[in-house]
C-alpha cells in the first residue's frame, strides 16, 4: 500500500494551505479533493489579501498549480470515504476503491450550508442573497438591503450593515422577536424592523428585486437590491465523527474541537477550515490550514 507522511481530505483554502507547508518541508503529502468548495456559488472572492475580486475557482486553480510544483505533493480528484487508525498509522479508503496509508491525517472537508426554506433563495445564494458583509458589503454599498432573520444571531448582521448602507430592513419572519433593548439598538443604527412573514424571494434570474411578504389579504413586494441571511451548517463529511473526534456546538452548527496546532482530540488527526472554527472566511481557512500543516509536520519531526 502506498504510504504518505500526510493525507489531506479536502483541497480548498485550508487543505491546499496545509499541503504547501508540508510539501515545502519535503514531506510526502497527498491531497484528496472532490471539487465542491463551499464558496463555489460566488462570482468573486473579496477581502482576501492579494486575491481581492478574483473568482474562487481561479484562485484555487493557481493555488493547486503552486502546491503541485513541489515534488512531494500529489493531488487526486477523489473523495476520502473512510479513515481507520492502525498501529499508529491511518488507513485511508478512497471513494474510487483505492487505499493509501498515512502517518498523519488533516481533515479539511468543510461544511454545508442549510439555508432557509424559501422559494427563490437558494438559486441566488452567493450572488444577491448573501451571508457576510465583510465579503460582499462593499459591492452593494448604498443599496436597499434586507436581513432575513434566522434567529437572534441575525442581530449581529443587522447592527453591522448600516456601515454599508442607510437603507436597511430586518425581516424578523417569526424567527425571533427583538427585545425592547434590541429594538432601541436597531433604531439607533437606523434599521427598520418588518415583522411580516416573508413568502418568497423575487427577481429575474440571479438578480434580486425584493421579497414578497404577507400583509392582510395581499402579498406586496418590498424592493431590495440584496438580502443577507444566515445558515445552519453541518459537516460536509462524516470523517471527523467516524474517527471519534470531539465537537463543540458553535453558533450555527457543530465545530470540530482542536488545539492551538489544529490537532483534534484524536492523536494524529488535524482539522482546519470552516469545519474547525468560527467565524468563517477564506483568509481564516487558509491561515488555519497553514497552522494544521505546520502542526502535523512538527509532530512528525519532533515526535
Amino acid at each position: 500500500m502506498q504510504t504518505f507522511d500526510v493525507v489531506i481530505a479536502g483541497g480548498s483554502w485550508a487543505g491546499l494551505s496545509a499541503a504547501m507547508q508540508l510539501a515545502r518541508a519535503r514531506r510526502r503529502v497527498l491531497i484528496v479533493d472532490a471539487g465542491r468548495p463551499r464558496n463555489r456559488f460566488a462570482h468573486a472572492s473579496h477581502g482576501f489579501l492579494g486575491q481581492d475580486g478574483r473568482a474562487p475557482g481561479e484562485i484555487l486553480e493557481t493555488a493547486r498549480a503552486q502546491v503541485l510544483a513541489y515534488p512531494a505533493a500529489e493531488l487526486r480528484g477523489d473523495e476520502v470515504a473512510g479513515v481507520t487508525a492502525h498501529d499508529g498509522r491511518f488507513d485511508v479508503a478512497l471513494a474510487s476503491g483505492a487505499a493509501v496509508r498515512a502517518r498523519r491525517v488533516i481533515l479539511a472537508t468543510g461544511v454545508v450550508d442549510e439555508l432557509p426554506d424559501l422559494p427563490g433563495l437558494r438559486e441566488r445564494w452567493g450572488r444577491t442573497v448573501l451571508h457576510c458583509p465583510y465579503c460582499h458589503g462593499y459591492e452593494i454599498s448604498d443599496g436597499r438591503l434586507g436581513i432575513l432573520a434566522i434567529g437572534e444571531a441575525s442581530m449581529h448582521q443587522a447592527l453591522l450593515l448600516p456601515d454599508w448602507s442607510s437603507d436597511i430592513t430586518l425581516f424578523t419572519n417569526g424567527a425571533f422577536e427583538p427585545t425592547t433593548e434590541q429594538q432601541r439598538a436597531l433604531e439607533a443604527r437606523g434599521v427598520r424592523i418588518d415583522a411580516r412573514r416573508v413568502l418568497e424571494i423575487v427577481g429575474e434570474g440571479e438578480v434580486l428585486s425584493g421579497v414578497r411578504v404577507q400583509h392582510d389579504d395581499r402579498a406586496p413586494v418590498v424592493p431590495l437590491d440584496a438580502l443577507f441571511t444566515g445558515s445552519r451548517t453541518r459537516m460536509a463529511s462524516p470523517l471527523a465523527a467516524d474517527l471519534g473526534c470531539d465537537f463543540d456546538e458553535g453558533p450555527f452548527g457543530p465545530v470540530v474541537r482542536t488545539d492551538a496546532w489544529k490537532e483534534t482530540t484524536v492523536s494524529g488527526v488535524y482539522a482546519a477550515g470552516d469545519m474547525a472554527r468560527v467565524p468563517h472566511n477564506a483568509t481564516w481557512a487558509s491561515a488555519d490550514g497553514v497552522t494544521a500543516g505546520i502542526g502535523a509536520h512538527r509532530s512528525l519531526a519532533l515526535g
